[in-house]
């Protein structure tokens, strides 16, 4: 199976097995691109501030990739790019943010199905916070842990290291081969049907789940991989947008300009979510049968279905919570 095309060519044999041996908790290898250099760097600083919390992320982490399936390559990296070498720090951030910043919540991980699955989930919150949150939830909360393949906007590989980190922790760019490609070989795979639309949303919108897209059901019917709903609360606060200014967006090329409380005014700060308290939910999983190329008519009823499990885990998660932040 050929790469996706997006990614940049994978270094030569020698180079990269002398990456995979430098990459450990707190060294990475010269070469290493400036995002991961500023993740090593942050997580130096916070194990300097916290050491006993990073001993107890560590022993965690470590366990839990040890058990994480994965097909790679002899130079360690899989047809798209993921290594787990490099996706240890990563790891360690997203679990120190599970842990301790978002405080994370997961309830119906043994509905996690063996195989491949598709997890179709609700989007919010301008950056993909509660993305992330949902691939470490998979991995610490789920038995066993098991690696989400996010489904990445087109622009994506165009971001100045992002796009390369992106694919070094399992993101693709979610077209539909890359896809395909993935359920065949029995991954995990996650979705957002809302798209841009889920991030576009305004206060007022919050917890509204906006029109899905009916390529991940086409998907599900090909491949015959059962879909698992999954709702995450809380990340609609984490950066509530008072308006989406779309002309700036089209002109920077990015998907949204959202005005949130902090952000423009606190400049790069003002990204940053708010400390809310996360609670993500996975429903039972859902199987469809049926023809991919079906109208678009009876696609809509199977797409209505996973949508209606959503908005009864949703309630029920909102009604269930006793706070924002706690």
């Amino acid at each position: 199976m050929e790469p996706a095309r997006h990614l940049r060519a994978l270094p030569d044999g020698a180079r990269a097995q002398r990456r995979l041996r430098t990459v450990d908790a707190t060294r990475l290898p010269a070469d290493a691109s400036a995002g991961e250099a500023a993740i090593s760097w942050l997580l130096d600083l916070a194990g300097r501030l916290a050491p006993g919390v990073f001993s107890d992320i560590d022993r965690e982490i470590d366990a839990k990739l040890a058990r994480l399936p994965s097909r790679v390559g002899e130079f360690g990296y899989d047809p798209w790019g993921f290594s787990p070498a490099a996706f240890r720090n990563p790891l360690r951030l997203l679990a120190l943010l599970y842990r301790h910043y978002f405080r994370v919540e997961l309830d119906g991980g043994h509905n996690f199905p063996a195989g491949r699955v598709l997890v179709i989930a609700n989007h919010a919150g301008q950056l993909p916070a509660d993305g992330a949150m949902l691939i470490a939830g998979s991995i610490l909360d789920v038995e066993p842990p098991r690696l989400l393949r996010a489904m990445a906007e087109y622009w994506m590989p165009t971001l100045p290291f992002i796009g390369t980190m992106g694919c070094r922790v399992g993101a693709v760019v979610g077209t539909k081969q890359n896809c395909e490609d993935l359920l065949r070989r029995d991954e995990a795979v996650i979705a957002f049907p809302e798209g841009v639309r889920g991030l576009n949303k305004t206060w007022d919108k919050r917890y509204e789940l906006q029109r899905f897209g009916l390529g991940f059901m086409r998907l599900a019917l090909a491949t015959d991989t059962p879909i698992l709903p999954a709702v995450i609360v809380g990340s609609e606060e984490q950066a509530p947008a008072l308006a989406n200014l779309a002309p700036l967006a089209r002109l920077i090329g990015a998907p949204a300009f959202p005005i949130t409380p902090t952000f423009p005014f606190l400049g790069p700060l003002g990204l940053l979510p708010l400390p809310v308290k996360y609670h993500i939910s996975f429903g039972a999983p859902l199987r469809f049968t049926g023809n991919p190329h079906d109208e678009d008519t009876i696609v809509e009823r199977m797409v209505g279905e996973v949508r209606g499990a959503m908005m009864d885990l949703m309630e029920r998660g909102l009604r269930d919570r006793r706070g924002v932040f706690f």
